[in-house]
């Protein structure tokens, strides 16, 4: 399989190459969660890929504790549905604590961590913290030892939770945190199936390597995994082997692609280790702070061919190549469905440059 035949099936599995006529929490389900550490960025992702998606049905979720953000994947902020965080943090806990220990492993001195995800935890249980908030409590109880490296011990080594309003449509809040079995009501399950949560990232990403799975979820060693599940394979160009499930979407890879606007962070462009198949070659995924809604990337017949970032007056999307006459007036045209969308249609136009 080259490039374009990845793409295309990547695109169809993601909803890109055309909207679907699906609930909200049934197209996060599928996604297995969408990246978040840009609070708003899922609204994008998920008006791009559905066709009636309005930001309240995603808040609902949200503030009706059906959807959750935490660490998860690759030990970064996900927004799930609440029924997957309690599969997905058992089984990446390990990545989520070893970027504690290749972040903070110097500033840990002689700290019992044990000890201090306990305390954390029971501090976290009685109500919401920010990170200040338990820093100062941790300062307390620690008075030697580095509070800030101490409090991010709790939020990698506990499963936690972002709480309300952080992350819902036109609300505003600092990063507060409690535990996520606390959050949810119920445990975190006993003993997930990473079989099956490999089958659902090939159905949403696939086909895929083993290392494709392995970059996705952060973790490693997935070989002996993935190999005896007896999923279809195929041959890249490279020649690495790609495994599927057997109802994975392959449509024609001369299918047309339409101009789709991007979240920042969307996983279409991290969850891979061969991203050829949307990126072309020497393109980096730009990875901008932010709350979200505000900017991102764009695909054009399907690669990574542009950026956009909303201005005061206007929806500026900054082209990395050279755009035919029909592609501006595609970008055009969905960018004001963007503005729309985003509730600044009325006062913003959409402004193609070059970035040569």
């Amino acid at each position: 399989m080259n490039a374009r035949a990845l793409n295309r099936a990547l695109l169809a599995r993601q909803h890109l190459l055309e909207r679907a006529s699906l609930p909200a929490a049934a197209v996060l389900g599928h996604l297995v969660g969408m990246q978040a550490q840009a609070p708003l960025a899922p609204y994008v992702g998920l008006w791009t890929r559905l066709a009636r998606f309005r930001p309240d049905e995603l808040a609902s979720l949200i503030t009706g504790r059906h959807a959750v953000r935490g660490l998860l994947m690759r030990g970064t902020v996900h927004l799930v549905l609440a029924e997957d965080a309690r599969v997905l943090r058992p089984l990446v806990q390990r990545v989520v604590a070893g970027g504690y220990t290749g972040h903070f492993g110097r500033r840990i001195g002689d700290a019992d961590l044990g000890e201090v995800a306990r305390f954390g935890r029971r501090l976290l249980d009685e109500r919401p913290r920010t990170r200040r908030q338990l820093q100062d409590a941790l300062a307390t109880r620690w008075p030697e030892h580095d509070a800030e490296a101490l409090s991010y011990a709790v939020g990698y080594l506990v499963p936690t939770a972002q709480v309300t309003p952080r992350g819902v449509w036109g609300s505003t809040g600092p990063a507060t945190l409690t535990t996520l079995e606390g959050w949810l009501g119920r445990p975190l399950a006993d003993a997930p199936s990473l079989e099956d949560v490999v089958r659902r990232y090939l159905r949403a990403f696939g086909p895929a390597s083993v290392a494709d799975v392995q970059a996705w979820s952060g973790l490693t060693k997935l070989r002996e995994i993935v190999e005896p599940m007896g999923l279809r394979t195929f041959r890249a160009e490279s020649g690495e082997v790609l495994h599927d499930v057997e109802d994975g979407l392959l449509p024609d890879p001369d299918t047309p692609a339409p101009a789709r606007f991007l979240p920042e962070y969307d996983n279409v462009l991290l969850a891979h280790a061969d991203r050829a198949r949307v990126l072309p070659p020497g393109r980096r995924v730009p990875l901008p702070p932010g709350n979200g809604a505000s900017r991102g990337t764009l695909l054009v017949d399907g690669f990574f061919r542009a950026d956009w970032r909303l201005h005061a007056d206007r929806l500026e999307v900054t082209a990395h190549d050279r755009l035919t006459a029909r592609e501006r007036a595609e970008i055009t045209e969905e960018g004001e469905r963007l503005l729309a969308f985003l509730g600044a249609g009325a006062r913003s136009a959409v402004a193609v440059v070059s970035g040569k």
